[in-house]
């Protein structure tokens, strides 16, 4: 608190995060050769998308948190104490994104506006994950390893009380996030040609990484046939992802040989 203010540290990442995507974004697109207030147009529109979304995969996704016995429906709608889900951020978010930029003519296609975001997105992603330290939440299983995590007792799950260190899974998907973002701006400058492949190299990335870093983490979840429904759900976004890059890329070879 700073006097009659009370900040809260993974609103505050979030935001932080939010503003490098649109800077970097703007930059892209600009450099693409669009219009970069189209970028800020649109986020005002997909920004809140993004948040609802996130903030209604994760409330769907674990709703005994709130509806079960002694949970607490109002807490569903405090953000600032933790609790989005990528996945529906990032469908909510490009839904409205995709609806506005058709709503008026574009000076680039939205594959090139998706893929202009695509490397920001991972990096909002992976400041946004600190947000998580700050409040003591999705770290992973026990561990003595030189850079575990000290959380609290009364943040330990059930049945972890008497483990003091954990895996800071929320650290390694943040720094995954960077790693990714990085490859996507390398990437950026091979597929020049091919928009739309850098949007979809970023959900193939950021989900080969959350798969592996999935199984890790202790939080509550909801199981499919004994696996973390986060984990089928990375699992599948990742083969479409490969599909559609392999199918767009096959297209490509076939235009390059028919010009030959």
């Amino acid at each position: 608190m700073l006097g009659p203010f009370t900040f809260h540290f993974y609103a505050i990442c979030i935001l932080v995060g939010t503003i490098i995507a649109l800077l970097l974004g703007r930059s892209r697109y600009r450099k693409a050769g669009g219009d970069p207030t189209e970028i800020i147009d649109i986020a005002l529109f997909a920004v809140p998308a993004g948040i609802i979304g996130g903030r209604l995969y994760h409330v769907l996704s674990s709703p005994d948190r709130y509806f079960g016995a002694g949970g607490r429906p109002l807490d569903a709608l405090k953000i600032w104490d933790g609790g989005m889900g990528i996945w529906g951020a990032i469908a909510l978010g490009t839904l409205a994104s995709f609806l506005i930029f058709r709503s008026k003519p574009r000076s680039l296609t939205f594959a090139h506006f998706a893929d202009a975001l695509a490397p920001g997105v991972l990096l909002a992603q992976g400041i946004g994950r600190f947000g998580n330290w700050f409040n003591g939440e999705l770290f992973g299983k026990p561990t003595q390893l030189p850079w575990a995590l000290e959380i609290p007792i009364n943040l330990r799950p059930v049945g972890y009380e008497r483990f003091s260190t954990f895996q800071p899974t929320f650290l390694y998907e943040a720094l995954w996030c960077f790693v990714a973002a990085g490859a996507l701006i390398y990437l950026s400058k091979r597929w020049k040609s091919m928009s739309g492949n850098i949007f979809y190299a970023y959900i193939a990335l950021y989900c080969s990484g959350r798969s592996a870093i999935e199984p890790m983490r202790i939080d509550e979840a909801h199981h499919i046939f004994g696996v973390r429904i986060n984990e089928w759900v990375s699992v599948t976004a990742l083969i479409f992802a490969l599909i559609a890059i392999y199918r767009r890329q096959s297209k490509a070879v076939k235009v390059d040989f028919s010009h030959d």
